[in-house]
């Protein structure tokens, strides 16, 4: 708590933030956002935001509506839906760039993946490509539907994994008029080969020990997860990449949201691991903004989508000089730099 007052305190007197603004701890947000310089009321003439539930082929989906300065539903916006990263929620980096487009003139809607975070689903914690996908088809669903959306002109957003699903997602469904993502992460690929390619020799042991956990849930309903380490600060320096050691710091510190976990089945590795996001690329002829930090140790997954993207007359691909991946989440600066990119991106075509 100390280290999130003093770095307040600093922003606040480098007048990056506004003297309203809380720090990025949960508990002191009514809406439990974590990021610096979230809504803590609804104020007419202002960014409102709007707690949204749904079915999504029979599950509560939980998430959150941001409506531009001045909403006027009886006028017609353009809107971005905005997929949050793998282990994330709609409080975190999705919501603070939610907000920021939202200030520029946007409808924006972010929800909980189903299985998890406050939406609904059992076991807890399912991360299957199809679920992510069609997570993003049914925020599209219900955007379409909200009043004051122009249904001719929404794009998407999609963060870490939520941008490789949003490639996806992007490749069939044409309602997106415009598809970008920042540090981009290829589930498939990384549950695979390993982050960075690391693991390679140990593929076909992962797949034995998920089917193993399969065959456990079908026959004793018993659910086996991976990834919901407990790690010490020592433990967390050690780690080899910079994304992991960054992200055990945002997730499990400076932007901890209760319902934001690491902790995934492990039967799910069945579905992630013969999952590539890059594959037929050449489906999104869409144009396409791809964000990335050019330090970040995640950006090969990047710059391979990108070459591959071969039918999108429109794609540009930005480097933030500096930043690593999960600096882009939250830092002022890089997050600036991604905006300005974002904005001249969607209103080009959105608007």
């Amino acid at each position: 708590m100390k280290s999130l007052v003093k770095t307040a305190a600093f922003l606040l007197s480098a007048n990056l933030l506004s003297a309203e603004v809380l720090s990025a701890d949960y508990r002191q947000n009514p809406f439990t956002l974590t990021y610096e310089g979230a809504i803590t009321k609804n104020v007419e003439g202002k960014v409102n935001i709007h707690a949204v539930s749904y079915k999504l082929n029979n599950i509560d989906i939980a998430a959150n509506v941001y409506t531009p300065p001045g909403f006027d539903p009886s006028k017609q916006y353009p809107a971005i839906v905005i997929a949050h990263p793998n282990g994330g929620v709609k409080e975190q980096v999705a919501g603070l760039y939610a907000q920021r487009l939202s200030e520029q003139g946007y409808i924006t809607i972010t929800a909980d993946a189903a299985y998890q975070g406050a939406s609904g689903g059992e076991p807890r914690n399912i991360d299957k490509p199809a679920n992510r996908i069609e997570d993003i088809h049914g925020m599209a669903d219900v955007i379409s539907t909200y009043p004051g959306v122009s249904t001719s002109q929404i794009g998407l957003l999609g963060i870490c994994g939520g941008g490789g699903y949003s490639l996806k997602a992007a490749q069939s469904d044409k309602r997106f008029k415009s598809i970008a993502t920042l540090s981009m992460f290829n589930s498939g690929r990384v549950r695979r080969n390993g982050y960075m390619d690391s693991a390679l020799d140990t593929i076909l042991q992962r797949l034995t020990s998920a089917s193993e956990a399969r065959e456990i849930e079908a026959k004793t309903g018993e659910v086996r997860y991976v990834g919901d380490a407990k790690l010490t600060d020592e433990q967390i320096a050690a780690l080899p990449f910079d994304l992991y050691r960054q992200g055990f710091e945002y997730y499990g510190k400076t932007h901890a949201h209760p319902n934001s976990t690491f902790r995934y089945t492990e039967s799910s590795l069945l579905s992630l691991m013969n999952f590539d996001a890059a594959t037929n690329m050449d489906l999104i002829n869409q144009p396409l903004l791809m964000i990335a930090g050019s330090k970040a140790d995640s950006l090969y997954m990047t710059k391979n989508a990108f070459e591959l993207a071969t039918k999108s007359e429109d794609k540009q691909l930005f480097l933030i000089e500096g930043a690593t991946h999960i600096e882009t989440y939250w830092k002022p600066e890089y997050v600036s730099q991604a905006m300005t990119q974002l904005s001249h991106f969607f209103d080009d075509v959105l608007k």
